[in-house]
């Protein structure tokens, strides 16, 4: 991803928040690659909320800098889904490390369920590994 001029704050580099908003941008081409995009779980009866967000800053990058995220997940338990990310800059040096903590809810109940058996097996089929807690 390429910085915009609207991620960066007064001081000239990438506003703390946004590298929240890039994992989720992640996460969502992350779900698009194992074929389990968002809308589809909500349409099979799944919605994914927030609960915990947490992002270590080490580095910065400025405007037009391109960076790379990696993202991942590292571990389902029962109800959620832990996401864990790596931001860098386009030379490979860490600018941040962050995870986000889904829970998986009934679209129409809000209620805490159980993390879909497609979406385990489809991250495990492409992690290349089980990542159940």
């Amino acid at each position: 991803m390429q910085v915009r001029y609207r991620d960066t704050d007064a001081q000239g580099h990438v506003y703390f928040g946004t590298y929240l908003e890039l994992c989720d941008e992640a996460l969502s081409a992350y779900m698009r690659a194992i074929g389990m995009p968002y809308q589809d779980m909500v349409e099979q009866g799944t919605d994914v909320f927030y609960a915990s967000a947490t992002c270590d800053y080490i580095g910065s990058a400025k405007f037009e800098d391109t960076i790379h995220i990696e993202a991942r997940v590292a571990k389902i338990g029962n109800t959620s889904i832990t996401s864990q990310f790596e931001i860098r800059s386009d030379g490979g040096e860490p600018l941040a490390r962050a995870t986000l903590t889904s829970v998986c809810v009934d679209p129409k109940t809000r209620q805490k369920m159980r993390v879909p058996d497609s979406f385990r097996d489809a991250v495990a089929a492409f992690e290349g590994k089980r990542v159940d807690g």
